[in-house]
């Protein structure tokens, strides 16, 4: 039995759209209600969200047997933090701060087994090969593995197409805050000049062939990004949406009294 087929990965190819949500809050019921809500991905997020392995574990097992694709966030694109998450049946992995091509080949070499990488053989001892019942999970697993750089940094906008060109990397993502903090628009992200610096960058992949994706809670936005080339597409977070439904829901039921 080979590894399972990712299908982030394969749509990303096909050059059609993903669109998902991000999850920081680290509770298996809210990952649940989002893989079932009609997104194409659900991205745990172990950089700024509070999510340790175990918790990835839970909310991966909360989303199983729904729609929606798991991606996990690392927090760093260090090999043993990507072994795990890997190891855990993770097939989307996002990578920030990345911005040189010889990082990103460093975080393609993590997520491969070799001879294309360098990923330790222990997948049989867990979630990922469903522990030993997928039998030919090292041998097939490299073709399903899907990596997701984002670049966030002047550096990595100068190396934006020698990024992309890495064999492995699926998906170069902006980074759309910290790009603009690093730039100098920490507080005024809405700038025109660094509205066209991230356009421009969304064409930029897109012109390389690989995916292009970024985050934003617009959606007055995501036609036009769709339309510059992303196709790895953020419409949102958990923990927005659910500060903001129940400062509502205080804020209309108050309005109701006396």
């Amino acid at each position: 039995m080979p590894a399972p087929r990712n299908p982030i990965k394969h749509a990303l190819s096909e050059g059609r759209l993903q669109m998902g949500c991000w999850l920081d809050l680290g509770h298996p019921p809210i990952a649940s209600i989002a893989a079932s809500a009609g997104f194409d991905w659900c991205l745990i997020d172990a950089e700024h969200g509070p999510n340790t392995l175990d918790m990835i574990h839970a909310q991966l097992n909360a989303m199983q047997g729904f729609d929606a694709a798991p991606v996990v966030r690392v927090a760093w694109g260090e090999d043993w933090i990507l072994k795990r998450v890997l190891d855990l049946g993770v097939q989307t992995i996002m990578v920030p701060m990345v911005d040189t091509p010889e990082q990103a080949a460093a975080v393609v070499a993590a997520c491969k087994y070799p001879p294309e990488g360098i990923r330790g053989r222990g997948a049989m001892l867990g979630r990922a090969t469903n522990y030993a019942a997928i039998t030919d999970y090292d041998s097939t697993a490299n073709d399903e593995i899907c990596v997701i750089v984002q670049i966030e940094t002047a550096t990595a906008l100068e190396n934006l197409e020698a990024i992309a060109a890495v064999p492995g990397v699926d998906c170069v993502f902006v980074g759309p805050a910290d790009l603009s903090a690093n730039l100098g628009f920490r507080d005024n992200g809405d700038d025109p000049e660094i509205v066209e610096i991230i356009e421009t960058a969304i064409r930029r992949i897109a012109a390389t062939g690989k995916a292009a994706g970024i985050i934003h809670y617009d959606s007055d936005l995501y036609p036009r990004f769709q339309e510059l080339g992303a196709r790895f597409l953020g419409v949102g977070a958990d923990a927005t949406t659910v500060a903001a439904a129940i400062r509502e829901l205080a804020t209309t039921a108050r309005a109701t009294l006396t």
